[in-house]
């Protein structure tokens, strides 16, 4: 069983869209460590969710982690793979924390009205996109960084002092299993 508290460092990456049951999600990384966070929060929300790994190793954590399909990249091509799994509609949203590698293929994965949030750029800065690529399909495309959502120090405190409750749980031993913080009304 999860524990859910506010997460003041995924607070920006999870407050773009708000995934709700019934969604299907593609997760970049999905074994890494905001990866394995997003996994197990989507599916606890009651999202389908996709990861991308690269290794079996880390398909066998992704699936614990809460990921129903895990792709293989180096194995699969994940555009096709996503396209086989949601019979063609494509996805919600994409997190994609690699960059210029997923970049084009995360747009392919969304469904119309979909949003891309890309916040890390592992493999290197993606290519510019022109506007035509996100029209065709309406899409939605973020960047955001954390300063941008603590811009005030109110906002800032607000959001480190809703960590500290989870912190005492910890320190106390009142926590069992995996705990996930994650951003207040969610």
């Amino acid at each position: 069983m999860l524990q859910f508290y506010p997460a003041p460092h995924l607070h920006y990456v999870v407050y773009i869209v708000q995934v709700e049951p019934g969604h299907t999600i593609l997760i970049h990384a999905a074994a890494g460590g905001t990866g394995s966070l997003l996994c197990q929060w989507a599916n606890a929300l009651g999202a389908t969710v996709i990861g991308t790994v690269s290794t079996k190793e880390k398909a066998a954590q992704a699936k614990d982690d809460g990921c129903h399909h895990v792709i293989i990249y180096k194995e699969e091509d994940f555009v096709t793979r996503v396209n086989e799994i949601t019979s063609g509609k494509g996805v919600e949203v994409v997190y994609d924390s690699v960059g210029k590698d997923t970049f084009e293929g995360s747009l392919a994965c969304l469904k119309l009205r979909g949003c891309m949030v890309s916040f890390g750029q592992s493999s290197g800065t993606p290519d510019p996109v022109p506007l035509s690529a996100i029209a065709a399909k309406s899409l939605f495309l973020t960047r955001p960084t954390l300063k941008h959502y603590t811009v005030t120090r109110d906002e800032f405190l607000e959001a480190a002092g809703e960590a500290a409750q989870a912190h005492a749980d910890l320190e106390s031993r009142k926590t069992a299993r995996s705990v996930v913080l994650i951003p207040d009304g969610c």
